[in-house]
């Protein structure tokens, strides 16, 4: 299955202004997940001046065969500049939200969570309006790094379920569906405040009652957003496509999603983790929810 549908053509972006982001992100040495994981919308994003910033370099601990970013290259010491650096790039592109992920850091103690920290705490000196979304790992189950996390007050925490219990041991084998599951709930549990996310990819052999199911397993723990995406294979080393999943079918979950009680479905197959992620501020707004200062 190489022959891509019509439905995954995407169009061709405004260069200069894809250039003018490359510049700022070149300039700062920083690095980017549209970039690292041979995202499609990369050209789209660019071109309306918004990134998703990766942290904590670009090589990752884990060896998940769907993903395109570097396994192979030894995990960088954390640097200390990388936030004020972070926060200056959404200063010049002048964001209104921004979304922050990371590799996994199975090496550090909190898996990073000190670093999210210290981005957050910068950006809001910096840009006190702009909202903060922070697309996190799993952490290993380290729920003290995930209170750290939670009291720097990101306005959405992001983890994703990536895929359907059944095919977790192949497509994200060091991960864990109750894990995630869990990570989601005592997020709502510790800053009720709080938006949560998360996203799957389909197309690696998952039924529509799968993925119903993860999707009713999503809401039992309050997840707010859900992004669904088509699965696209980055390399002839990783994971096949196994099925290319109509528009259709993605406006059906869209719509079961809404009627089970998500905030906001985002489900197309070009949808990504970080899709019009900006568009949260108008769930904000819609939903809007007083944060309990006393965490």
């Amino acid at each position: 299955m190489t022959v891509k549908p019509d439905w995954l053509r995407v169009k061709a972006p405004q260069w200069e202004r894809v250039g003018s982001v490359k510049e700022i992100l070149r300039d700062l040495s920083l690095n980017t997940v549209c970039e690292e994981a041979s995202c499609p919308n990369i050209g789209e994003c660019f071109s309306h001046g918004t990134a998703t910033f990766l942290i904590m370099g670009p090589a990752c601990t884990r060896a998940c065969p769907y993903c395109d970013i570097d396994f192979e290259k030894k995990p960088q010491a954390l640097d200390p500049t990388e936030p004020s650096r972070l926060a200056e790039a959404v200063r010049r592109m002048n964001l209104n939200h921004v979304v922050i992920t990371s590799v996994n850091r199975d090496d550090l103690p909190d898996g990073g969570a000190s670093q999210f920290v210290q981005c957050i705490e910068t950006i809001r000196v910096i840009s006190a309006k702009t909202t903060i979304e922070v697309l996190i790992p799993d952490l290993c189950g380290n729920w003290e790094a995930l209170e750290v996390i939670l009291q720097a007050r990101p306005d959405v925490l992001n983890h994703n379920m990536e895929t359907i219990p059944r095919l977790y041991r192949r497509v994200r084998p060091q991960g864990d569906y109750e894990r995630t599951l869990e990570l989601l709930r005592r997020s709502h549990q510790i800053a009720p405040w709080l938006y949560t996310k998360s996203g799957i990819m389909v197309g690696l052999g998952e039924t529509d009652a799968e993925v119903r199911q993860v999707m009713r397993d999503l809401r039992s723990v309050d997840c707010d957003i859900l992004t669904i995406g088509q699965y696209l294979q980055p390399t002839s080393k990783h994971l096949a496509v196994q099925q290319f999943v109509t528009p259709e079918q993605f406006a059906e979950w869209q719509q079961f999603g809404e009627s089970i009680g998500f905030l906001q479905v985002v489900s197309s197959p070009l949808t990504r983790s970080s899709y019009h992620a900006e568009q949260v501020q108008e769930l904000m707004e819609r939903y809007p929810r007083t944060a309990d200062l006393s965490i």
